[in-house]
């Protein structure tokens, strides 16, 4: 299957900064790190460390942002005395959007408004949802900013609270090559290269993928009328008009891809539920293999070039799994609602 990632996200973290309230060895501009983690086990903990760090920036002409859980943000937002010049983000607003669209956020706001020679210092907390598959999403989004982010002017630094499960936890130690504590910065010595990370992070089963489809072709010849008999099916279904609208977007714009661009032969299965919608789109290449597809434009800024159609599913479904075997590449999505 024909699907690339955004080229920006091929690059290394040249450009980026460590995030290190107390200065040490290693820190500061010239670092190669832009993207830190604090595991904490009370809200004033984060104050405490994060306040100096962004009302240093404040004072060397950064810019600052919070975009925390509110249990996180209110201690934080008194510690640095209500400064407005901090922007203080929704976090739901953000991270409970699409990965994307978090990416692209953070991106906007980079652009918009760090000074010349200076840049952002953002004090992030990720929502990973309740289900192991929105875990999925948010551990590889945690992973892929290291170089989705590196072209930009940001100084990241991530909290997660020491309550969290295990594996968000083995998620702050593997996605951020920095640690950070009372105490200063450390290089951490578990990190792992997001290509690494994202090939290796376990897809989790799906239910419904052991039941009969919906809908099945598992060789595509009329593509048309395949698109038909998916719009038809969809139609029956009892959900949000918007919610479905999407659903179908996405699944033509994979089956549009496999189809056009992968492999022979090409097949999609389509599963409905009460509130859950499931398809896999496949095609039979082997050779593709981009860990950072989907998380902006194939080519970049410049949507002229086409190349968007990952991109465009990552942001219409709550879920995108991409399964490579000996038989092809599949592209798995998943949507639901209450």
């Amino acid at each position: 299957m024909t699907i690339s990632g955004d080229p920006t996200l091929q690059s290394d973290h040249g450009a980026a900064v460590a995030a290190v309230p107390v200065v040490g060895p290693g820190a500061g501009p010239g670092s190669d790190t832009a993207h830190d983690a604090l595991v904490y086990d009370t809200p004033e903990q984060v104050a405490e460390v994060a306040a100096p760090w962004l009302l240093e920036g404040l004072a060397a002409g950064d810019a600052a942002v919070i975009a925390t859980g509110p249990e996180t943000a209110g201690p934080l937002r008194e510690a640095v005395g209500e400064d407005p010049r901090v922007f203080v983000v929704e976090r739901h607003d953000l991270y409970r959007s699409r990965t994307p669209t978090a990416v692209t956020a953070f991106r906007r706001f980079a652009a918009e408004h760090a000074a010349p020679g200076r840049r952002v210092r953002a004090v992030g907390e990720v929502d990973f949802g309740a289900t192991v598959a929105d875990w999925r999403e948010w551990q590889a989004y945690e992973s892929v900013i290291n170089a989705a982010f590196a072209p930009f002017p940001l100084w990241g630094l991530c909290v997660f609270s020491a309550t969290l499960p295990e594996p968000l936890l083995a998620t702050a130690r593997h996605t951020h090559p920095g640690l950070v504590t009372a105490d200063g910065w450390t290089a951490n010595r578990d990190y792992v290269d997001p290509a690494t990370y994202l090939r290796t992070l376990p897809v989790p089963d799906e239910p419904l993928e052991a039941t009969p489809p919906a809908l099945a072709d598992d060789a595509i010849a009329d593509y048309t009328g395949l698109r038909h008999a998916v719009r038809a099916l969809l139609e029956t279904v009892d959900g949000p008009r918007d919610v479905l609208e999407d659903f179908l977007m996405a699944v033509d714009e994979m089956a549009s891809n496999a189809v056009r661009h992968g492999a022979p032969p090409a097949g999609l299965r389509l599963w409905t539920a009460p509130g859950r919608l499931v398809c896999t789109v496949r095609d039979s290449g082997r050779g593709w293999d981009d860990p950072f597809a989907g998380y902006g434009p194939a080519h970049g800024a410049d949507l002229s070039h086409g190349g968007m159609g990952l991109w465009l599913a990552r942001q219409l479904c709550d879920h995108v799994a991409i399964r490579r075997d000996e038989h092809g590449v599949s592209v798995r999505l998943s949507t639901a609602w209450t």
